[in-house]
């Protein structure tokens, strides 16, 4: 999956090369804040003369620190919550390659294991290796009995092989899909960050206008809420990758003490396992928002996104059933057309 992450990197590029264009939105920020700064301490000025009071100056000093944010907006705002966030991201980020590279270290060894199984037994070593396969070939000889134990081997190696490939392709069609809902929550994570980067002086020059004050809070609770979807996603990443490893052990364990010990079950636990990921993928707005709470858009998003991940979940278990059943006729059929022969 060396391309996914070449993508999530291109993400992160395009998120840095997109936050010049604060600089475009600066100037119109600047005139609509100050005409919301002229309003607002006018207003205030003339209520306080009005009713012979002395004018507090602290909150006139409002519009004029808004007015310092949108000034220097990418570097005052955007790099300070940056700076504050990204040590969050990164230290997520570490536990999930940890975990990941256990988690290929026990699959190499699992994968050594059943190849080491099936090369035990003098019954099935022909079916994981082409040079045992021809040494018993070599053995038999022309005689019935022969002819019909070579039939047999090669019925045998072609629904073995047939069975391998469609479980392979069916497990790297699900491995697609949960790299893909990871892009997908990345994807979307970067645009929304995008577009409040660069409207964010716009965002904060309404805050200065009387009635719009809380655009201020709901800005930086959305920014923050976001951000937060990355370090989330690494997370819900390193649990499915811890509880890989504890199912990659016990099959290990149970390889290692049970000769008799069967992977069929094992990988359809896997794959099973796989969908309730790309599901749960889709689940991570909503957890992002129990950190921090973001009204709005945000919130009926979640709910989207959730319809979303039902969504995929449905359609991956109908394909695994249809995978499944188109593959119990394809070996049926297979079988059926060597025993004719």
């Amino acid at each position: 999956m060396g391309e996914f992450d070449n993508l999530h990197q291109i993400l992160l590029s395009l998120y840095d090369e997109m936050m010049p264009l604060c600089a475009d939105m600066t100037g119109v920020a600047k005139g609509l804040a100050g005409l919301g700064a002229l309003f607002y301490v006018a207003m205030r000025v003339w209520q306080s003369l009005a009713r012979a009071e002395a004018i507090d100056v602290y909150p006139l000093l409002r519009p004029f620190a808004l007015g310092l944010c949108i000034l220097f907006f990418p570097t005052v705002v955007l790099g300070t919550m940056n700076s504050v966030l990204s040590p969050i991201v990164q230290g997520v980020h570490g536990i999930l390659e940890e975990q990941t590279f256990d988690m290929n270290e026990y699959r190499e060894q699992k994968d050594k294991l059943e190849y080491e199984a099936l090369m035990r037994n003098p019954e099935t070593a022909y079916l994981a290796s082409d040079e045992e396969f021809d040494r018993q070939l070599d053995e038999l000889g022309w005689s019935p009995s022969d002819l019909v134990t070579m039939t047999g081997m090669y019925m045998d190696r072609a629904a073995y092989n047939i069975k391998k490939s469609v479980r392979d392709w069916f497990r790297e069609l699900l491995e697609l899909m949960f790299a893909a809902a990871a892009l997908i929550i990345d994807t979307l994570r970067t645009f929304f960050l995008v577009v409040l980067s660069i409207l964010g002086p716009i965002a904060f020059a309404f805050s200065v206008w009387d009635g719009f004050h809380s655009t201020l809070s709901a800005w930086f609770s959305r920014y923050i809420q976001i951000y937060l979807w990355l370090p989330v996603s690494d997370l819900f990443s390193t649990i499915l990758a811890k509880i890989q490893i504890l199912m990659l052990r016990q099959d290990i364990e149970r390889m290692q003490t049970d000769p008799n010990f069967s992977l069929d079950a094992s990988d359809g636990v896997y794959i099973v396992f796989l969908i309730i990921g790309i599901v749960g993928y889709f689940t991570i707005p909503t957890v992002a928002g129990w950190i921090i709470q973001a009204g709005g858009g945000i919130g009926s998003y979640n709910k989207n996104i959730g319809t979303a991940g039902a969504l995929g979940g449905s359609v991956a278990g109908a394909a695994a059933g249809n995978v499944a059943g188109r593959a119990g006729k394809l070996i049926k059929g297979t079988a059926g057309k060597v025993f004719k022969r």
